[in-house]
């Protein structure tokens, strides 16, 4: 790992070398060295590595922190890549900034964190509803309001439920590792141009700030073409007009139907989760992002004690795993979901499977991470009132 532990530091000279440069000025991903050597770098630099090597060209944002490093990788990347980085005047002008870059057909992103994700989320119900694919990646902080800079998954609601006006969905993935920012960054970019449509990468601030070796994926070879939609500034594309105002309501509300029906074909086609001991579990644990890794040790501890539980780990937020939690929820006793929050993914377990066994909660919030042996010691107690004893 020696002489590779600054991520995007050393990176530079390689995307600064003057070949593979496109007909548009613009670096090739294929540039990256890919020797087999693991980059050691903050999840917030892997969502940079991954953009690049995914095709984006153009980053507009503000730094935030837990957030600020990918602006900050970004502004060290990008231009060296051919790419345009700008640091915008305000939230707002930046997701409108990755509006008008999408309607252009190019590959973009933004990042930020609860504040600031609440500021683009006008910006991000006018992208649903003009169809332009945007990743905007949440890396979540401890709230309401200012509330702090600590890891927590508050903004659950936010992103999957649609923050902002209108009948809209985005996909939301969900890390939960360095690699994953990286890995899960290039399929945003997939997802949003194979359903023109919004994608979130949704990460608590633990995650983006976890330092932890990340293998390079290679480059994206083939870009898809937008030239039947987008405005590119010739002649031939002059005649699209992206917008999403439909002023009459038989209109919008084809359009409405429009939208719901490609909602149906993602939820079809792009539900991903992950399970972990769960071929006999008889009580389901349900968690995301960092909270699935501690949940990880949960399991194994647990089960040295005699009580059989494993995981299941949603990595689409939405859609959300819903038959995979029925299928594992009719083999169970219980589910217990945790959550860095007082409780909000909880909602969708329960729709999904509360009708089949009880839902139990654990939730701490603020930016406090549970603990392994916290989870354990509440489901030793649940177990046992489950037997009928007294703890």
């Amino acid at each position: 790992m020696a002489g590779n532990n600054r991520a995007f530091r050393d990176a530079i000279p390689v995307w600064s070398s003057p070949e593979q440069i496109d007909t548009k000025g613009r670096k090739s991903a294929d540039a990256v060295v890919h020797d087999g050597t693991p980059l050691l770098m903050k999840g917030n630099e892997a969502v940079i590595h991954g953009a690049l090597l995914a095709g984006c060209r153009a980053y507009f944002g503000y730094p935030i922190t837990p957030a600020s490093e990918i602006a900050h990788t970004a502004a060290a990347m990008f231009p060296p890549a051919g790419a345009v980085f700008l640091q915008a005047e305000s939230e707002v002008a930046a997701i409108q900034m990755c509006y008008g870059a999408a309607s252009a057909g190019i590959r973009v992103m933004t990042a930020s964190s609860g504040p600031g994700i609440s500021l683009k989320q006008e910006g991000v119900s006018y992208a649903a509803g003009s169809e332009l694919p945007i990743v905007i990646v949440d890396i979540m902080r401890g709230g309401p309001g200012l509330g702090n800079i600590a890891p927590e998954q508050g903004d659950y609601f936010q992103i999957v439920k649609g923050g902002g006006h209108g009948c809209y969905q985005v996909v939301a993935l969900a890390p939960n590792s360095a690699q994953e920012m990286c890995d899960l960054t290039m399929e945003a970019f997939e997802l949003a141009d194979r359903y023109r449509n919004p994608v979130v990468v949704l990460a608590d601030g633990l995650i983006g700030q976890m330092k932890e070796p990340v293998q390079l994926p290679h480059a994206v070879k083939d870009l898809p073409d937008k030239t039947s939609w987008a405005t590119e500034g010739t002649a031939e594309t002059r005649a699209n007009l992206i917008s999403s105002i439909k002023l009459e309501a038989e209109e919008l509300e084809d359009h409405i139907r429009d939208l719901h029906e490609k909602y149906k074909r993602i939820e079809e086609n792009e539900i991903r989760w992950q399970e972990y001991r769960t071929e006999d579990a008889d009580m389901l644990l349900v968690g995301y992002g960092v909270v699935s890794r501690v949940l990880q040790g949960v399991v194994d501890a647990v089960r040295e004690r005699g009580i059989k539980a494993g995981l299941l780990r949603p990595i689409t937020l939405w859609p959300f795993p819903n038959e995979a939690l029925r299928a594992l929820a009719s083999r169970s006793r219980m589910a217990l979901v945790v959550e860095m929050s007082t409780g909000q993914m909880v909602e969708d377990v329960r729709l999904a499977i509360s009708d089949l066994v009880p839902v139990k909660f654990y939730g701490r919030a603020g930016g406090v991470v549970p603990s392994v042996e916290e989870l354990v010691e509440e489901i030793e107690i649940i177990s046992k009132e489950k037997a009928g004893v007294t703890a």
